[in-house]
């Protein structure tokens, strides 16, 4: 059973619940978001079990669900709730081989008053792939995700590129001395015909640089 693969990325909107479906088609990997900040008018988990093709990956259920779409620990504050690394870690659920996790938001999303996503990346031991989606603004997000992933000590498989069109992903990927594990373009409305397509598309390069 190898260490999780925790998705995690420069911000939040910006695709990591369609690179985890990408992931888990590709890699026939389990998948859990342990915290989902609201659930209208559908979650994260709904969504990938909806889009993923294959019949061997688990999606499992999320240990926390807030209702409202907020910070985690705000939205937990809102129904008299508090959010645990401890606790998240108590409850990862039982899986063969691999296991794709989805954070919330960025790296620095609180979960508490003290205790933020990289926090829950270390104590699950999980190996990171990083998000980026091209905006104004990006490249530098993209670099201090990058600098306190280094800075934490946490290891990174590499960076999903969503939506560039430019030379700036692989400028990123230089400066930040990370490799591109794929490319994938902008779409208004992915589902399962695209969530398939990148996974055959990109299946060399993910299964070489996450397995």
């Amino acid at each position: 059973m190898k260490d999780p693969i925790f998705v995690t990325g420069i911000g939040t909107g910006i695709g990591k619940t369609l690179v985890s479906a990408i992931v888990v088609e590709t890699l026939q990997s389990d998948y859990w978001k342990p915290v989902q900040a609201g659930i209208q008018p559908v979650t994260d988990s709904d969504w990938v079990r909806k889009n993923v093709t294959n019949f061997t990956s688990i999606i499992h259920p999320e240990y926390y669900r807030l209702q409202e779409a907020a910070s985690p620990h705000f939205a937990a504050r809102i129904e008299n709730s508090f959010l645990s690394v401890q606790e998240i870690c108590a409850h990862i659920p039982s899986y063969s081989s691999n296991l794709s996790v989805e954070g919330a938001g960025g790296l620095l999303v609180p979960l508490n008053e003290t205790e933020f996503i990289a926090d829950l990346i270390l104590a699950l031991r999980s190996r990171v792939v990083l998000v980026s989606r091209n905006y104004i603004g990006s490249i530098n997000h993209s670099l201090l995700t990058a600098a306190e992933c280094r800075r934490k000590g946490i290891p990174v498989l590499g960076w999903f590129f969503i939506g560039y069109e430019s030379t700036y992903e692989m400028e990123i990927s230089a400066w930040s001395n990370l490799p591109v594990i794929a490319s994938v373009p902008h779409v208004t409305d992915p589902g399962k015909t695209f969530i398939k397509a990148m996974a055959e598309f990109h299946r060399e390069s993910i299964i070489n640089l996450l397995c």
